[in-house]
């Protein structure tokens, strides 16, 4: 906690100082673009603002930018902590309520993308394979099936991080069939994939629903439609066109969500589960192309006998580092949700929520993560249920500039006034120089990651907001406020 009572002394300097000066820095002083500045982010206007840059070191005015904020409209009542400290010396430099848990919202993903990497390695890869069964005659026709292996992976089709579309993983099986020779398959195209079993019917609780494009409603489920064209038929009554919308699919029973409201009762959706999408997709295509299919798509979670099989063609997904910067430049909850699960599965041998939060729990434990405070319900940030402390997350930040895997996971935080969701923010004072990641709920504004000093330095830092009043745009402003001098530091 910032102590202010030494202020009092610097106030009389700064007093005595600003008589000495005031023929001198009264232009500036009363500046018409500082008049301006100070209206919009609605501040108290000391008129310190000349002989504090002259006096007062940086982190001095970190610490009196810090307590203007307590008496600001916008934070005065809010629930918020921040924090800004030294890696080198592992010493904080300037703090308020760093000890205080808060909803993190996705700054929640620097756990979880950080867990993947620990774990799986930066060039870990997801494989979908294609294999057939049974022999081929003569003629070119497969006596046997066709064997689609999925192993989860969450870019599969989405041209997320340079994933493959579906069109450019069934051009690659086409040309696989060619190579073997495959004009007719006599048999099934069989969907393996047994990471699925049991999987993400049940949501993380407290988890956000109306707030904004991000965020999402459960509004049912749907039958007898078919994936390919699948859409939701709901009432227009209560649903505004910029929001989306979770359902329960019936091929999987999996929570999926709703991309576009067209405001007519229709939901249009992404496709519910990839692997079959892609199986239904390359059925499709080999039909289209004078290859017959007497069989269909079929699942078959696991195979007490499997058939001795051939690799046809295998895809691989972008590796785990190129997922982990698209996750962390993007905010994307669904990718984050899906490296939960991964690590899960890893560790844990099923594919789901609960079993990837026991395992990122645990393993921050290990990485001597400070746990009081902490609770991590979810990989993306999305439950208000997850809370953790200012100064837990710095430290941990701070724990991570030893790892092998630093530099994939510095270089995929969003860079101030540059890149990703802190695009819009430093554009002036601190571009190029604040990586860090976002988060946003309603009400909730966050900001947690590391700094380049004018100086040259590498700082961290973290930035949590909860309860505030007014806008978002207001809170943004404030955040760039106490951060501003930090960079002298």
């Amino acid at each position: 906690m910032v102590n202010y009572r030494k202020y009092i002394s610097s106030a009389a300097v700064l007093a005595s100082g600003f008589f000495l000066a005031q023929s001198t820095v009264s232009t500036v002083l009363y500046s018409q673009a500082y008049d301006n500045q100070r209206s919009t982010l609605n501040l108290p206007s000391p008129i310190t603002s000349v002989a504090e840059k002259t006096i007062l070191s940086a982190k001095e005015l970190v610490d009196i930018n810090v307590n203007t904020m307590m008496a600001d409209p916008v934070l005065k009542n809010a629930n918020w902590g921040f924090v800004v400290y030294d890696p080198k010396t592992k010493k904080v430099i300037s703090s308020y309520n760093e000890n205080t848990p808060l909803v993190p919202a996705s700054t929640t993903k620097l756990l979880t993308t950080e867990t993947a990497l620990n774990l799986l390695g930066e060039n870990y890869r997801w494989m979908t394979q294609l294999e057939y069964s049974g022999t081929i005659d003569e003629s070119g026709v497969l006596n046997g099936n066709l064997y689609l292996i999925g192993s989860g992976d969450p870019s599969l089709g989405t041209n997320k991080a340079g994933a493959w579309s579906y069109r450019d993983i069934v051009s690659d099986f086409m040309s696989g069939l060619s190579r073997e020779g495959i004009k007719k398959v006599n048999g099934d195209i069989i969907i393996q994939t047994a990471l699925f079993k049991g999987n993400i019917t049940i949501l993380p609780e407290n988890v956000v629903w109306l707030e904004n494009n991000n965020y999402y409603l459960p509004v049912g489920t749907t039958r007898e439609i078919n994936p390919a064209n699948e859409k939701l038929i709901v009432k227009k009554s209560g649903f505004a066109s910029d929001k989306k919308y979770f359902y329960v699919s019936p091929y999987v029973n999996q929570m999926v969500y709703a991309e576009k409201y067209d405001g007519d009762g229709v939901l249009t959706t992404k496709l519910p589960d990839a692997p079959a999408y892609l199986a239904n997709t390359f059925r499709t295509t080999l039909v289209k192309s004078g290859i017959g299919v007497t069989g269909k798509v079929t699942p078959r979670m696991t195979d007490a006998a499997p058939e001795s099989r051939k690799l046809v063609a295998a895809y691989k997904s972008p590796t785990l580092g190129d997922i982990v910067f698209y996750t962390n430049q993007h905010s994307d909850n669904s990718l984050a949700e899906a490296l939960l699960k991964t690590v899960g599965y890893q560790k844990m041998g099923d594919q789901t929520s609960e079993s990837g939060r026991i395992v990122v729990t645990n393993h921050l434990k290990n990485e001597s993560f400070d746990m009081i405070g902490l609770n991590y319900m979810d990989g993306s940030g999305l439950s208000r249920g997850n809370n953790v402390t200012p100064i837990s997350q710095v430290k941990f930040l701070t724990s991570l500039m030893d790892e092998k895997y630093y530099k994939t996971y510095f270089t995929s935080l969003p860079v101030g006034g540059q890149s990703g969701t802190l695009k819009r923010m430093f554009i002036g004072t601190g571009n190029g120089q604040v990586f860090a990641k976002t988060g946003t709920l309603n009400k909730v504004k966050t900001l947690a990651g590391y700094l380049k000093t004018n100086s040259g330095k590498t700082l961290v830092f973290s930035l949590m907001v909860n309860n505030y009043s007014g806008s978002v745009d207001m809170v943004k402003k404030r955040m760039e406020k106490i951060l501003e001098p930090a960079l002298d530091l």
